[in-house]
């Protein structure tokens, strides 16, 4: 196994695309798995089409399902901080992304990207991991 870890600054996005980076960690790799995980309490990974009105689609679902208020139980931190700590329990912390011939096999309008809502802490870092197939 190969591993990397990337360190990001997510100051004034809640979303970062982490599919470059990605694509150039498995360049000259063989067949296998990729494997992202952020190991952050308050962050998701997620697969979405960008560009097209997605994103703004996903966050307004994220103040849906999430709302930045006073109602949670974890309130340290902004308002709404409680929120940030459910995201990971609707978008996982990890994924993980066929790999052929040293290129992720996504679909053609898939990106992978970095979720993170969380305005408290925009120093985030992200995992890759390599398992070859053989």
């Amino acid at each position: 196994m190969r591993s990397e870890e990337l360190t990001l600054d997510t100051t004034g996005r809640w979303y970062v695309d982490l599919t470059p980076a990605a694509a150039e960690f498995c360049r000259g790799e063989g067949d296998g798995l990729l494997h992202v995980f952020v190991p952050h309490a308050t962050a998701g990974i997620a697969v979405i089409e960008l560009g097209d009105g997605s994103e703004p689609d996903l966050r307004e679902l994220l103040d849906r399902l999430l709302p930045r208020d006073d109602r949670y139980t974890h309130r340290h931190g902004s308002p709404g901080h409680g929120a940030d700590h459910l995201l990971p329990a609707l978008l996982s912390p990890s994924l993980t992304v066929p790999v052929l011939d040293g290129q992720m096999a996504l679909g053609t309008w898939q990106h992978v990207v970095l979720v993170d809502t969380n305005e408290d802490n925009p120093r985030r870092r992200v995992r890759l991991s390599f398992v070859s197939g053989g």
